[in-house]
């Protein structure tokens, strides 16, 4: 095992015996809601996957320290520092463990992290992908590389919508990374179930996810798999409406002169304000809907 990784007994115990294991991030927590709710939505979150039959792995940098499997202390310390904790990327993972900082992962540090503990799947929001005028800034999210380099299944609702969906599946397809639509041939937009743009391939079980995973796995690929699951129709947000939205944000992202990782919390927080707080409940119900799904997988993939 890695000498910076620490497992946590529960979640080595379920490793140790086959039994199926689920991974969350910790942006979420520190970065994508206010506190006390961040901390309410990720002890549900955890909840969710317990409920399907899979032990929860919340993952985070605590102290310098790579942790699979969080307690509520940890969980209640991330939520209550909120965005003075690093958001952890990649490039961040050096610093903050030769240091001893705290670090919230994204997906490509949860990524990363569950598969250095032997964690297969992992459930999320939504992951990064190419932003809207990459052509010139070329402002790629690192969860794309990730996607292409390591073997973790990523159930989320799409790709934000902030981004350019297009490019962002041009993007994956190059990498070799399959995007499969669970119930749906479009690719979900997070807020909203419709984009208009096809997945590589339709599922419509937790046991066919788990049977394409293990294939995979058995060939030896090295690319991860991303699942996109449709929020829920009574939370899916209209289209018009939050494009809008989307829209303006985008403006004062410009005026305001955001980039790089702050760039999404910029966004998501305006959308959220310019939303009436709308979106802020549809994050929160597509999280729980790819926890329910991941820990389903979870266990079809384990046998148990």
């Amino acid at each position: 095992m890695n000498k910076h990784l620490d497992i946590s007994p529960e979640v080595k115990a379920a490793l140790e015996a086959g039994k199926p294991v689920v991974a969350l991030e910790s942006t979420i927590i520190s970065h994508g809601m206010p506190y006390p709710k961040n901390v309410e939505t990720a002890l549900l979150v955890e909840e969710t996957v317990r409920k399907n039959g899979a032990v929860p792995a919340t993952i985070a940098i605590i102290g310098g320290r790579l942790k699979a499997g969080l307690s509520h202390e940890e969980i209640e310390h991330l939520g209550k520092a909120g965005k003075s904790v690093t958001k952890a990327s990649r490039r961040d993972l050096p610093a903050l463990a030769a240091f001893g900082a705290d670090g919230a992962t994204t997906v490509t540090t949860t990524m990363i992290i569950a598969h250095m503990a032997g964690i297969s799947i992992f459930a999320t929001g939504g992951v990064g992908g190419v932003h809207r005028g990459a052509e010139t800034t070329m402002d790629i999210s690192a969860d794309l590389e990730e996607l292409a380099q390591t073997p973790v299944m990523v159930v989320c609702a799409g790709a934000k919508s902030i981004l350019d969906l297009g490019l962002t599946l041009e993007y994956l397809e190059t990498k070799g990374v399959p995007v499969i639509g669970y119930g749906t041939n479009e690719l979900p937009a997070f807020y909203t179930r419709e984009s208009g743009l096809r997945v590589d391939y339709r599922v419509d079980s937790p046991e066919e996810l788990a049977a394409m995973f293990r294939a995979q796995r058995e060939l030896e690929l090295k690319a991860g798999m991303l699942v996109t699951n449709p929020i829920p129709v009574q939370y899916s947000m209209n289209k018009k409406a939050i494009d809008a939205a989307i829209d303006e944000a985008l403006r004062q992202c410009r005026v305001n002169g955001i980039h790089g990782k702050e760039t999404t919390p910029f966004l998501l927080a305006k959308v959220v304000e310019l939303t009436g707080g709308m979106s802020l409940e549809s994050n929160i119900r597509l999280v729980l809907n790819n926890a329910e799904l991941a820990a389903k997988t979870a266990v079809a993939l384990s046998g148990k």
